[in-house]
């Protein structure tokens, strides 16, 4: 089978957005493919983490990877840095990375923007996230639009080092999935929906109580007029919010579009919210039962160990072309 690498930092709330373009996908794809999901905590660091959160965040996305219908039967579920491999073969490829390259990373510009003092480690990253790539020489990447600047640089450093040191790394390819890969802001449909939005209205937190949920759905900005029709350049609010609604009941466009014809806006963003909430209240359930079970650490453990088989070896490979001596 092919291989699948993905990962989700632990920092925010998960949200409806995370559900929808990444959870959803990784359970379709462990049916058919060698899947490795991560949280990819050491990714996490490269901005300031209270170590309270950070714990607590790691764990609260491992629970939903397994409330979402991950199968550690399946796929390996592991934190990125129980798997030693990831920073040691970042090293090595960080070698391999120019400044010049590294400097072209939109997501290092913006996340540097009017500060003063920036880290290393926001710098350097993406030779660690090309490295969470090939350290499995995964075959399919599921990315997002902002992912894929990422992916390409990946791409670069595998074919690189094949020509430096002879072919050893898989070149990956982009998954991109034909729906739900980008859903969009509650408040600003020119933005993601984005765990990392200060605004809490702008997402649908995935563990967001039912009327939360409904309050927040109540407040989704529409455009003007009230005829549920999808349209995403003169109506682009609401065409999102009908994109959630089909992929929350399985209806196609045309058909939610026909459901509300002539209703007006309120009467579909409330049967919206409870589409929602109908979705995520058993996987809320599923969570709360997961982490009160203790099941987590056994299931990381298990997780860790199984990459760290396939990942050692891609590591060994790697030093003995590049000629270090063995150990």
């Amino acid at each position: 089978m092919k291989k699948v690498l993905s990962g989700i930092q632990p920092s925010g709330q998960l949200t409806l957005g995370n559900y929808i373009g990444a959870l959803q996908n990784f359970v379709r794809l462990q049916e058919t493919h060698e899947c490795y999901f991560m949280v990819v905590d050491l990714h996490a660091i490269t901005v300031p983490q209270e170590p309270a959160a950070l714990r607590e965040q790691s764990q609260s996305i491992a629970a939903l990877y397994l409330a979402a219908g991950i199968d550690p039967q399946h796929a390996a579920i592991y934190m990125q840095s129980h798997v030693r491999a990831h920073a040691e073969l970042g090293w090595l490829l960080t070698t391999l990375t120019s400044m010049g390259e590294l400097e072209r990373m939109t997501q290092f510009k913006d996340k540097s923007a009017g500060k003063e003092s920036v880290g290393a480690g926001l710098f350097v990253y993406p030779s660690l996230m090309a490295a969470d790539i090939l350290v499995y020489n995964a075959d399919l990447v599921p990315v997002g639009d902002d992912q894929k600047q990422h992916l390409e640089l990946t791409r670069d450093l595998a074919g690189r080092f094949n020509s430096r040191y002879g072919d050893y790394f898989t070149i990956p390819e982009p998954y991109i999935p034909e729906i739900g890969a980008r859903i969009m802001s509650l408040d600003d449909v020119s933005k993601k929906m984005s765990k990392s939005n200060p605004n809490p209205g702008s997402f649908i937190a995935l563990l967001d109580e039912p009327d939360v949920i409904r309050k927040k759905i109540s407040r989704a900005t529409t455009d003007s007029g009230r005829e549920v029709r999808f349209d995403r350049e003169s109506k682009p609010e609401v065409s999102n919010l009908m994109g959630i609604y089909s992929l929350m009941s399985g209806l196609s466009l045309p058909e939610v579009e026909a459901r509300f014809e002539g209703q007006g806006y309120g009467p579909f963003k409330k049967e919206l919210a409870e589409r929602i909430v109908d979705v995520l209240e058993p996987l809320q359930q599923r969570y709360r039962e997961i982490r009160s079970s203790g099941m987590l650490e056994e299931v990381l453990k298990q997780g860790a160990e199984k990459a760290s088989v396939v990942a050692d070896r891609v590591v060994a490979g790697v030093k003995e072309r590049m000629g270090f001596l063995k150990s």
